[in-house]
């Protein structure tokens, strides 16, 4: 079988949509797809940081790819050695890289697993910033479950969820963690004090239910740099590197991560004007709306804002920033790159 019949299940034309790349994304697993006018004429190569960028500059999903396509794409011709090709993969941090003859045409294409050892991308870059995992909460959701283990300590593969967080936020060199905690808080601390972790771990207790963000005010002089805040029941798939670099250009307090959540509506939608008049009739329409994940990076200055011992949501702290016309981003990930892990249904789904 030949490389471009490896990846046909990655080809996608370019009038298509950016929702129908990033559904494609979404099934195959993987961040990027190749472009092609026909059966393996080559047109270019979409990634996830291109859709993430049109959507950021406020584009629709219905936007056809054509229309966001790099002008000039890394690509490899007939002559280019296998050494170059692997230099090219891990500068660019590519998936796969085409290799195209003369006449454009795509005559084979090298995969990143089939090159390199890791079958993971590495990081576009390192960074060791504070991460606060706001881990306090009874996890209702995930009740009866939770009557026995708190929700940070629930088992993903053979770690927990709290585990699996520190490892991904390891993966850039993030050592640092400080751990928001109040139900079954002596056990959390117990578990993971034992666990030999190679982070430093800094636990820090509500006496009461504070809301996602009231407990932060415990923070308030510790901290004096840039850093991510999570949930202790989400998972992102994406380059948090990435995230930071958008937080960062764009001299953002807060970034908050979102993810793209669609809805498809399995009747034809009717639009009228003046007198009932039919306007415009939408077959079985869908509807995307961009969901608040559960992370965030701040700015170390917004802990001063936190009010001491209240109850108070990280939506409150947003909205407050938002009142003096601070400065607040989105960074936009795909439905699939985002799992809520603290529900029953994305729970089992991740186990399996």
């Amino acid at each position: 079988m030949s490389n471009i019949e490896k990846i046909r299940y990655r080809l996608i034309t370019s009038d298509k949509t950016l929702m129908d790349a990033l559904k494609l994304m979404d099934k195959a697993a993987y961040k990027s797809l190749l472009v092609v006018d026909n059966l393996d004429l080559f047109s270019g190569i979409i990634s996830i940081g291109d859709i993430q960028r049109a959507i950021i500059r406020n584009m629709s999903l219905d936007t056809r790819i054509s229309d966001i396509l790099r002008s000039n794409p890394k690509v490899a011709l007939e002559d280019t050695s296998v050494q170059e090709i692997k230099d090219l993969m891990l500068e660019f941090r590519m998936e796969f890289i085409p290799v195209l003859d003369s006449t454009n045409r795509i005559i084979d294409v090298y995969l990143w697993e089939e090159l390199f050892v890791k079958k993971n991308i590495p990081p576009k870059k390192q960074f060791n910033l504070p991460v606060i995992i706001m881990a306090g909460g009874v996890g209702s959701r995930l009740k009866p479950l939770t009557n026995v283990l708190p929700k940070p300590l629930i088992p993903i593969g053979e770690k927990t969820i709290i585990e699996e967080i520190f490892g991904r936020f390891g993966m850039y060199g993030c050592s640092n963690f400080y751990i928001s905690v109040n139900y079954k808080a002596e056990l959390i601390e117990y578990y993971l004090k034992n666990q030999n972790l190679p982070y430093q771990l800094s636990f820090f207790k509500e006496d009461k239910p504070m809301g996602t963000a009231g407990s932060l005010y415990l923070l308030n002089g510790r901290l004096n740099q840039t850093f991510f805040v999570s949930n202790c029941d989400i998972l992102i798939e994406q380059d948090y590197s990435e995230i930071l670099d958008y937080h960062k250009e764009n001299k953002n307090e807060i970034t908050i991560v979102t993810a793209l959540k669609n809805y498809p509506i399995p009747y034809g939608t009717i639009e009228t004007g003046e007198n009932g008049q039919l306007l415009e009739l939408i077959e079985k329409p869908e509807i995307t709306f961009k969901i608040n994940s559960g992370m965030y990076i701040l700015e170390p200055n917004l802990l001063e804002e936190i009010p001491i011992n209240q109850f108070f949501h990280i939506t409150h702290l947003i909205e407050k920033v938002k009142a003096r016309n601070g400065r607040i981003g989105a960074f936009p990930v795909s439905e699939k790159s985002w799992k809520d892990i603290g529900t029953w249904d994305e729970y089992k789904s991740k186990l399996v």
